[in-house]
Order: C-alpha cells, then sequence, then structure tokens
C-alpha cells in the first residue's frame, strides 16, 4: 500500500468513495498527493481553506477538519478552524486576505455538502472551484482550485433543517478521514 502512496495518479475529473472503506484515508491522500504536485509545479503556495460553521452539525464539517488538522500538522496555511471558522460572512475577505499575503496560493478547499441517500458518507475530491453555500441556496463566489467535499445528509427538501440535524458521528468520522489524508499529503509536500 506505501508503494501505491508514492505514486501520483492522473486524477480524472472527480473522485468519490465512501469513507467506511477500510483503505479510504488511503485513497485520498493518493489522489490529494496528485493534486499536491499540481501546486508544485504551478510553483504555487498551498493553502487549505476549510469552510462551514460550527452552529450546525452538518456544515460543521470543514472547521472539524482544519481544527483536527492543526492539531497535528504545524503547516502554516490552514484556514478555518472551530476558533475561527470560515462561513458566509468572512469568505470573501479571508480568500482577499489569502491572495493578498500569499504568493501564489493554490487552494484546496474542504466542504460539507448534500446530496442523494446511496452518497451519503462519501468524499469527493477534484480539480477546480468549490460553490459553497450551493445547498442552501447561498449566493456565495467560488473558491478554490482543487475542493474536497463531504456529503454529510440528503437533499431536496428543507437543508438548513437537514444540516441541522445531521448525526455528529458521520461529521466526526468525515473530518477524520480528510484531515488524515491531507495532513499526509503536506507531510510529502515540497515546495521547490
Amino acid at each position: 500500500m506505501l508503494n501505491n502512496l508514492l505514486k501520483f495518479p492522473k486524477l480524472s475529473s472527480e473522485f468519490k468513495l465512501n469513507i467506511s472503506q477500510p483503505t479510504a484515508m488511503y485513497d485520498i491522500a493518493i489522489h490529494l498527493r496528485s493534486i499536491m504536485q499540481e501546486a508544485t509545479t504551478t510553483n504555487g503556495s498551498l493553502v487549505v481553506l476549510c469552510i462551514g460553521t460550527d452552529r450546525s452539525t452538518g456544515d460543521s464539517l470543514g472547521p472539524l477538519t482544519g481544527t483536527k488538522l492543526r492539531s497535528f500538522n504545524s503547516y502554516p496555511h490552514i484556514y478555518g478552524t472551530l476558533d475561527e471558522p470560515i462561513h458566509a460572512t468572512n469568505l470573501n475577505d479571508t480568500v482577499k486576505s489569502i491572495q493578498k499575503n500569499i504568493s501564489q496560493p493554490f487552494i484546496i478547499a474542504v466542504d460539507a455538502c448534500l446530496g442523494r441517500t446511496e452518497s451519503v458518507g462519501c468524499v469527493s475530491l477534484g480539480r477546480g472551484p468549490l460553490k459553497p453555500g450551493a445547498a442552501v441556496h447561498k449566493d456565495l463566489p467560488s473558491v478554490g482550485d482543487a475542493y474536497i467535499t463531504g456529503i454529510v445528509n440528503v437533499s431536496g427538501f428543507m437543508e438548513h433543517l437537514v444540516l441541522q440535524s445531521t448525526r455528529l458521528n458521520l461529521v466526526m468520522k468525515m473530518a477524520d478521514t480528510i484531515a488524515h489524508a491531507i495532513s499526509y499529503g503536506l507531510r510529502t509536500y515540497t515546495k521547490p
């Protein structure tokens, strides 16, 4: 398995897997390393932007991931924790600050999302921007050069209530898996 982690597969438009799979953390880490290599080849500074709020169980995936990631990784460009969440009211200012203060930021955005019943518990990652707040019909700017989303509950009806009633157990497991995968990638990430 370690040999697989050292390879950089080409990531198709999106990679998706359920976190209950035994190798979920490693599979995410493999694909993240491919994305992080892109930041290296473009001479960008890698930034992890964890989006969400601690006021909603379902939407706390980002801040929980950021907090866990900070607890076991000293990488300086991690934004969005339980202490300092990045949410609808401060997202624009945070992105502007990142662009102003970090040379060529390559942003990996992490956020919760809603999806189909069979996709709950899955993590998706890919290249391109993330559209935060879309599930709850908020008009926020797209953000990021790559994204990681965790499907925390079902979409389609009363999304605010659905996010409020999402099981914390699922969100915690997803945050653990994502944070460990990112941490592994950051430990092996080398900027030229």
